[in-house]
C-alpha cells in the first residue's frame, strides 16, 4: 500500500487569473475555455468549440498547457466553488475565462494530471475546499483559500496507475455520450425528413414529396400538406395535467420518486431514473401524479418548453408542479407528438430581453395546431425510432453503471483499500 504524503497545494502549483474579455470579443477568434466548460468536465474536451478574439499577449499570459488545472473562481454557492477541470494536452492560442483560476504545476513527478482530475472532484477534496471557502455575496476562490489547501497524495507511479485506470472508465462513458448524441441527432433528422420536408417513404419506398406525392393547401397552417393528413388541436390527442405541489414538512406513508426541473435539464431526451429525489407522501397524492408509458413531460417554467420522456421508471414515480404531463390517448402517436412538442424548445431560449417564452401553461399547449399523419406512416416511423431509443437507453444504463463503479472505486483507490495491479 502506497503511503499518502501531505503537500501544500500552493507549493506544487501557481495560481493565475483568466482573461477579462469584452462582449465584442466573444464568438470568433481562438479557442476559449468558459466557466461552463470547466464546471461540467473533469478534463478539458479534446476540441474547444467556444471562441474568443484574443491578442498574442493575452494568449501567452492566459495560456493552457498540459497538466494545468482550471478551477471555477466564483459561484452562487460554496458547493459549486472550485470545481476542477484538467488539461491533458497543450491548447495552442487558447485562453480561459476570468471566472476561472488556472493552477500550473511547478514540479514534475509529484502530481499526475489524470489522477488530479479525479482527486480534485472527489468527495474528500470537495469537502476540504468548501471548509476553507467563504461567502460574501457570492462564494469566491482566491489566493488566501489556495494557501490553506493541502493535498494528500500517493507516490507518482501509484497516481499514474489509478489515474490511467479511472480515465479509461471515463473515456468509455464519454464515448457512450457521443454515441447517444449522434443517435438523438439521427432520430431528429428522421423526424424532420419525414414530417417537415414530407419525404417519408411512399408505397414504392421513395420520398413522398420529392417523388411527386400529392400535396394540398391547408388554410390553418398556411402551407401545403400531404393528401389525407389531418390537422387538429393537440389537446384532442391527449390530456394535459400539472404536477404536484407539496409541503415537504407533511409526511405521508408512501415513498415516491419525483421528477424535478433539474432532471429535465440534465438530459436532451430521456429523464434519468438514477437522479430522482425520493419524497414521502400520502398514497392518494402519489396516485394522482403517477407517470405512465404514454406520458410526455413538458417543463412549465425554469426551462419552459423542454420536453422529455421516461424509458424505464420505478414504481411510484411522480412529477413536480413545474412540469406538465401530456398523456397521449393513442400510444402509437407518442413518438411523433414527442418531436412535435420538442419543436417548442427552440422558441424558449433566452434573448437579450429575457426568455421568449417565459412560461408555458396547459391552455397554450391545448390550442397548438398539430398536423397528424395517418396511422400507417406513424407506425413505420416508430419502427425506425424505437430501436434508436433502445440503443440510447442501453448506452445510458451502461454509462450509469460505469459512473457508479468509478465513484465507488475512487475513494478506495485513493486510500489504498484497492490497488490497480
Amino acid at each position: 500500500m502506497s503511503e499518502l504524503k501531505e503537500y501544500k497545494f500552493n507549493e506544487l502549483y501557481t495560481m493565475s487569473s483568466g482573461i477579462s474579455s469584452k462582449p465584442e470579443q466573444a464568438g470568433h477568434g481562438f479557442p476559449f475555455v468558459s466557466f461552463s466548460t470547466v464546471f461540467n468536465n473533469y478534463f478539458l474536451p479534446d476540441t474547444l468549440h467556444e471562441l474568443m478574439d484574443t491578442s498574442k499577449q493575452e494568449q501567452e499570459k492566459h495560456s493552457i498547457q498540459k497538466g494545468d488545472i482550471l478551477l471555477t473562481r466564483t459561484s452562487e454557492t460554496i458547493d459549486e466553488l472550485g470545481m476542477s477541470c484538467v488539461a491533458l494536452k497543450d491548447y495552442p492560442k487558447a485562453t480561459f475565462s476570468g471566472f476561472v483560476k488556472r493552477l500550473r504545476p511547478t514540479q514534475k513527478n509529484i502530481t499526475y494530471d489524470k489522477y488530479m482530475g479525479f482527486y480534485l472532484r472527489s468527495k474528500f477534496f470537495r469537502k476540504t475546499m468548501t471548509n476553507n471557502a467563504f461567502i460574501t455575496l457570492r462564494a469566491s476562490l482566491n489566493e488566501a483559500i489556495f494557501s490553506y489547501l493541502h493535498l494528500y497524495l500517493p507516490d507518482y507511479q501509484t497516481q499514474k496507475k489509478i489515474g490511467d485506470f479511472l480515465h479509461l472508465l471515463s473515456t468509455k462513458i464519454e464515448l457512450n455520450q457521443r454515441i447517444n448524441a449522434e443517435l438523438e441527432s439521427m432520430a431528429k433528422t428522421l423526424y424532420d425528413y419525414w414530417f417537415v420536408q414530407f419525404d417519408f417513404p411512399n408505397e414504392k419506398g421513395k420520398p413522398y414529396k420529392s417523388a411527386g406525392g400529392k400535396m394540398v393547401w391547408n388554410e390553418e397552417l398556411k402551407r401545403e400538406i400531404p393528401l389525407g393528413w389531418e390537422v387538429g388541436k393537440i389537446g384532442e390527442f391527449g390530456e394535459f395535467k400539472n404536477g404536484i405541489n407539496y409541503d415537504p414538512s407533511i409526511q405521508g406513508d408512501v415513498d415516491a420518486k419525483i421528477i424535478n426541473i433539474r432532471n429535465m435539464s440534465s438530459s436532451n431526451l430521456f429523464v434519468s431514473q438514477h437522479e430522482l429525489d425520493t419524497i414521502t407522501l400520502e398514497k392518494k397524492n402519489v396516485d394522482k401524479y403517477l407517470v405512465t408509458d404514454n406520458d410526455i413531460l413538458i417543463a412549465r417554467s425554469g426551462i419552459p418548453g423542454a420536453t422529455r420522456i421516461l424509458f424505464e421508471y420505478a414504481e411510484n414515480t411522480i412529477y413536480c408542479g413545474f412540469i406538465i404531463r401530456f398523456q397521449v390517448n393513442n400510444a402509437n402517436n407518442k413518438n411523433y407528438l414527442l418531436y412535435f412538442l420538442k419543436g417548442m424548445e427552440k422558441n424558449s431560449k433566452s434573448s437579450s430581453g429575457g426568455t421568449i417564452m417565459p412560461n408555458i401553461n396547459q391552455e397554450t399547449l391545448k390550442r397548438m395546431i398539430v398536423l397528424m399523419p395517418n396511422e400507417q406512416i406513424i407506425s413505420k416511423f416508430n419502427s425506425f425510432i424505437s430501436p434508436i431509443f433502445e440503443q440510447i437507453n442501453s448506452k445510458a444504463k451502461e454509462s450509469q453503471t460505469l459512473t457508479e463503479l468509478r465513484d465507488w472505486l475512487l475513494p478506495m483507490l485513493m486510500n489504498g483499500q484497492v490497488r490497480v495491479s
